[in-house]
């Protein structure tokens, strides 16, 4: 089997708005639930990010001199749309025409992803989020719009960033929730509607464009904690309800029969009308796309009775004792990584795209080059065990990003856990310069890529 890797592989970068953009007041840009969130001890607020909003090209400059060809980033919503339902911003779309024309210029392929938890702040007051309908068609609407805007040119398309997690407890902070009871039925809603928003932008981008798009997962490898079988039970019923049941839809156009039967039993209120089977039932999937940073184990003795089991690893989440961790308790499983490509490939046979993966460190610039062997080891293992994937397994996969390759914020607002292989020069609490300085991984990760290229 030739082991050498397809020429049109997509190697990139992966990250949201609010991590980078900054920029929060300007160009016409409304709010989001996110510019209401205050700076904590350990944590920044969201109106600066990397300033990516005036250095944009600087850091296309950064990926360009990498190798990078891919670049999967984030629209702000409330940048095209300041209200989410109301009238386009055509200074926010101009900003996003010229983006995507720069990465071009550099042979960099755009890759868009339309929702990454920044919910327009309006539709969350009004609506709260998507456990109304409103905010469905509202994003459709807006989903359209961005296709059309950008579709000539933009071939890789995502709707929603991790889209399982608003089958967990999550939902009700990323969905744009702000009031109620986070019932079950309220958590299946949200989780229903978000499927129901995603299902009508891939049916508009199939039946009028030829890009392409898939759904995204946050995916981890989750092991039972002994051969108990109990456990083995509970692992494989969260890869079934967090994974499986959106897969099953991706792929085939259906919700998991037992995800369904246990609705049905439990009485759940998912606010499935009749005429949401046929908009779900024409979704297809080009490829699956999922982020990976760690794997998870699970022991049932501790999980209470009666838990739905979206919520069992939250409450019967167990240590590896076999791996090792990061400073913030995530485990470092290559071989987690190898297995979920195929796994899901031999079950769903559809192109599969990690588009994120990497580790987070609290590092220091004082002057010399920062040296991140940590970061090293970790993508090398995780693109070898990807290669072993398709090499080895036969899995077809498109492209690997990484996570944040130039410094960002961390999902819980924590300049401190860097995830890049550029140091951009801010803190938590201090902007400094936001000087951008390649670490040793940066001239790890061109030289690996100059030398794929060449075998």
């Amino acid at each position: 089997m030739d082991k050498k890797m397809p020429k049109e592989f997509l190697w990139g970068n992966s990250v949201s708005s609010m991590q980078t953009e900054g920029g929060y007041n300007e160009g016409g840009k409304g709010k989001s639930v996110y510019d209401t969130y205050q700076a904590t001890e350990n944590s920044s607020d969201w109106k600066v990010g990397i300033d990516n909003y005036h250095h944009y090209q600087e850091d296309f400059d950064l990926m360009a001199e990498m190798g990078l060809n891919s670049y999967r980033f984030q629209i702000s919503w409330s940048r095209v749309n300041p209200l989410g339902d109301g009238d386009f911003n055509e200074e926010g779309i101009a900003y996003y025409d010229q983006f995507i024309n720069e990465l071009l210029k550099r042979n960099i392929q755009p890759m868009i992803c339309l929702y990454h938890f920044d919910m327009p702040l309006n539709l969350a007051q009004k609506y709260n989020g998507f456990l109304d309908r409103h905010v469905v068609d509202a994003f459709a609407r807006y989903g359209r719009e961005m296709v059309k805007r950008f579709g000539d040119r933009v071939k890789y398309w995502i709707t929603f960033n991790e889209q399982n997690l608003y089958s967990t407890s999550e939902a009700f902070k990323i969905a744009g929730y702000l009031k109620g009871n986070k019932t079950d039925s309220e958590l299946y809603q949200i989780s229903h509607h978000v499927m129901l928003a995603h299902a009508q932008v891939t049916n508009y981008i199939h039946e009028n464009t030829n890009c392409q798009i898939g759904g995204m997962l946050a995916y981890s490898e989750v092991y039972p904690v002994s051969p108990q079988p109990k456990d083995i039970l509970y692992a494989r019923q969260i890869d079934e309800f967090l994974n499986h049941n959106l897969l099953d839809v991706f792929v085939h156009g259906h919700y998991s029969n037992e995800v369904m039967t246990y609705v049905k039993n439990h009485n759940i209120d998912m606010d499935f009308q009749e005429q949401d089977k046929e908009v779900i039932g024409k979704v297809k999937s080009d490829f699956i796309a999922f982020s990976y940073y760690q794997s998870a184990t699970i022991s049932s003795a501790i999980v209470p009775e009666n838990t739905l089991p979206n919520y069992y690893l939250e409450a019967g989440f167990k240590p590896n004792p076999f791996l090792k961790v990061s400073e913030w308790g995530w485990s470092i499983d290559p071989l987690g990584f190898r297995d979920v490509l195929t796994k899901v490939y031999d079950q769903y046979g559809v192109p599969m795209f990690p588009i994120e993966n990497g580790i987070g460190v609290r590092e220091t610039y004082n002057g010399t080059e920062i040296q991140d062997d940590y970061r090293i080891q970790y993508h090398q293992l995780h693109i070898q065990a990807m290669m072993d994937a398709m090499f080895e397994d036969g899995v077809s996969v498109i492209g690997y990003l990484g996570w944040g390759l130039i410094d960002i914020p961390s999902s819980s607002g924590n300049m401190e856990k860097r995830y890049g292989m550029v140091y951009v020069n801010r803190g938590n609490h201090d902007l400094r310069d936001m000087k951008r300085i390649p670490k040793k991984s940066y001239w790890w990760f061109k030289n690996y890529l100059n030398q794929l290229k060449q075998n």
